[in-house]
């Protein structure tokens, strides 16, 4: 299950998606975050599906490893697919005991399980074709704007660049921890949630110790190097546009579009 989370892992291939600027995949997933709540219609989740699934073939990244991450948080999507489904009131389809199944509900639950579907694989696309380092440098030069009102914008994106990179050294650090413990006759998936609860105290443990000793020994490299923030900071690599991010630019804002112009022509038709 933990070699299943994608999130923080980079995925080495040729693409162009993987040469464009990281400022732009970042305004990318962002724009195509708001477009999901855009539209309610199936006109409009079949354009973002047909965009998603073109920017997919375009990474060159297999799509099964894309989906790997959704294994780890399946059940958080089953419980809200369910809430939805029988909590939503309308038309009633079937009901049984205390139960109702709405038209609107089924509905609301097939909206919900495509929108945090996409929204997970947009996630993974861009930490998939992004190193923490190109993130954090994307991070830190789309915000600069944020430097007018005091904003520490280079320490906040050093901070998730951390954050990110960390994320998958913990995963393997997990998966150590859990086998050497196993090894020792640890039993880990018998008995009621208390047990288990109980049982995942020598992984814990061991873990918290590991990833303080690893936080005390990446503070004190940066200070052995005389790091002091992002004031007068250069970079080796800066980053500058091409063309190929202007027509990336292009087809957000294409996409941008159409997706808006869907969900005003079904607000439209409701009104």
């Amino acid at each position: 299950m933990l070699r299943d989370i994608t999130l923080g892992q980079y995925y080495q291939t040729e693409s162009v998606i993987h040469r464009l600027d990281p400022r732009v995949k970042l305004l990318g997933t962002i724009l195509f975050f708001i477009s999901l709540f855009c539209f309610s219609n199936p006109a409009g989740y079949a354009i973002a599906l047909l965009f998603l699934a073109a920017v997919i073939i375009t990474t060159h990244v297999p799509f099964s490893y894309m989906i790997k991450g959704m294994k780890t948080i399946v059940v958080l999507i089953i419980i809200t697919v369910v809430i939805n489904l029988f909590m939503t009131q309308g038309d009633v389809v079937v009901e049984f005991w205390k139960f109702k199944i709405t038209k609107q509900g089924i509905v609301m639950a097939v909206q919900i399980f495509f929108r945090i579907a996409m929204l997970i694989v947009g996630s993974s696309i861009m930490t998939l074709t992004t190193t923490p380092n190109h993130l954090t440098d994307g991070m830190e030069r789309g915000l600069r704007f944020l430097k007018v009102i005091k904003v520490p914008v280079h320490e906040i994106a050093m901070m998730m660049s951390i954050a990110l990179r960390f994320i998958p050294i913990l995963l393997e650090e997990t998966d150590k921890i859990m086998k050497a413990q196993l090894a020792r006759g640890a039993d880990l998936e018998s008995g009621n949630i208390f047990k288990r609860i109980k049982a995942m105290v020598p992984i814990l443990v061991p873990l918290f110790i590991s990833s303080f000793r690893r936080a005390n020994d990446l503070a004190s490299a940066m200070e052995a190097r005389c790091y002091r923030g992002g004031e007068g900071r250069t970079k080796m690599k800066p980053l500058k546009y091409t063309s190929r991010d202007a027509v990336a630019y292009l087809v957000l804002f294409a996409y941008m579009v159409v997706s808006i112009s869907v969900g005003r022509l079904d607000a439209l038709k409701i009104m």
